[in-house]
């Protein structure tokens, strides 16, 4: 049977004297691109990309596309695929670091010097080597799309040397001072927030986004099932951020009754609202309703609530005001939090990990992959663990002293 050919504008695919395959498609005004591959299925994917770039309006006939121009375009492709926080991220990453630098920069002739040299001034400019990392992987994740399409040959991002991340030392709290935390909370209008904080190590994102229905205070179940994020369309409810982060957890009696009285509470603020109140169901919101700034929950609530347990460093600013023709002095008090909303999820899982927990199950509570991941992150634990494994070995390999060992011992001392 005679193979269809392809219609016009569709590329063709020819196999070279060396063994590679051969396709090209046209672009512009009849110009034509040559993509290479090992094997006539490879050669055909790439065609298949670069059919769909040049409808995209990515893919010209020249060689003069920039880096700039890519990456927009690269955004828009990328923007159904990532989450659109992680989105935000990209786009916020590459319109204000790379573009100013290196948006003018031809694709073909971008290098790892060019790279090299943008951490560089970036990190001479203060920005962090972990913020400079990320910007690292955005650009990896790009030219690796270009590589596909035949743009370019090699991925130079894979070539230049990104700054080392140093681990910053982490904070957590004492048995004690979450003890004095939770008690501080107990009149807190979001008290229960922060038992469901400490007792299960949530993110603040997912105790945000929490509902009622996807809480069971009979049983004591909660499932976690999305987190509370902001778009470009305000505040939204997302998918929890790895598939494992959706998970069922149980709860303590402490949490069902600090959530019973939640609860009871909320239902006296919504019959306050009246018509005003608007019904999102969350557990979490605020006083008519609606979601929760997670900047709000920080400046209005946990930081003050730190500075109740000593946990926040208060400093006080005194500024001079004209008030009806009279200079007025001003008190105005700045916190300066010791630790992280963040802080209170390795809190929980320091403890957990020193009272014995088996790695694998404080792992399930956190949302995490795998076992190895919470061991690595909590490696500060693991001398603790390592001691109480050497005294359990040690107990279970001593010799018992039966009547005959006993026996044996006396003619030896004989």
């Amino acid at each position: 049977m005679r193979k269809k050919r392809r219609g016009n504008r569709e590329g063709t695919i020819t196999k070279r004297r060396d063994g590679r395959w051969e396709a090209r498609i046209t672009v512009g005004r009849g110009r034509r691109i040559v993509l290479y591959g090992k094997t006539r299925e490879e050669a055909s994917t790439k065609l298949t990309d670069a059919a769909k770039a040049r409808n995209d309006g990515l893919l010209v006939a020249t060689n003069r596309l920039t880096l700039g121009t890519y990456l927009t375009t690269w955004l828009t492709v990328v923007k159904t695929q990532v989450r659109p926080r992680t989105w935000n991220r990209y786009e916020e990453l590459i319109r204000i670091h790379v573009l100013p630098e290196l948006g003018q920069v031809l694709l073909a002739q971008l290098g790892p010097d060019h790279l090299e040299g943008l951490y560089a001034a970036k990190l001479q400019a203060g920005l962090s080597p972990t913020t400079v990392r990320h910007l690292h992987g955005v650009l990896s994740a790009a030219l690796n799309r270009a590589i596909r399409l035949g743009r370019v040959a090699r991925n130079v991002a894979q070539l230049a040397e990104a700054p080392r991340i140093v681990r910053r030392e982490m904070t957590t709290l004492t048995r004690e001072q979450v003890i004095a935390l939770l008690d501080a909370a107990t009149g807190d209008r979001l008290g229960a927030l922060y038992v469901l904080a400490c007792t299960l190590g949530m993110r603040q994102g997912e105790l945000l986004a929490l509902r009622w229905k996807h809480i069971n205070l009979e049983t004591g179940m909660l499932q976690v099932a999305g987190t509370l994020q902001r778009t470009a369309d305000g505040l939204g409810i997302t998918e929890p951020k790895t598939e494992r982060s959706r998970r069922r957890l149980q709860l303590t009696a402490q949490a069902v009754e600090a959530l019973r009285r939640h609860k009871a509470r909320q239902l006296e603020e919504r019959l306050l609202a009246g018509a005003a109140w608007e019904d999102s169901g969350l557990v979490f919101c605020n006083e008519i309703g609606r979601p929760i700034e997670a900047g709000n929950l920080l400046r209005r609530s946990f930081w003050p609530l730190l500075a109740k347990v000593g946990l926040a460093r208060s400093e006080i600013h005194v500024q001079t005001r004209v008030k009806h023709g009279k200079e007025v002095k001003v008190e105005t008090t700045t916190l300066h939090p010791m630790v992280r909303f963040h802080d209170l999820r390795h809190t929980t899982a320091t403890l957990l990990l020193e009272e014995g927990v088996h790695p694998a199950i404080v792992a399930a509570m956190l949302g995490h992959a795998r076992a190895s991941t919470t061991i690595d992150i909590y490696s500060h634990v693991t001398p603790t663990m390592t001691g109480e494994a050497s005294a359990v070995m040690e107990r279970v390999l001593k010799p018992k002293r039966t009547g005959l060992s006993s026996e044996l011992s006396s003619l030896a001392a004989m």
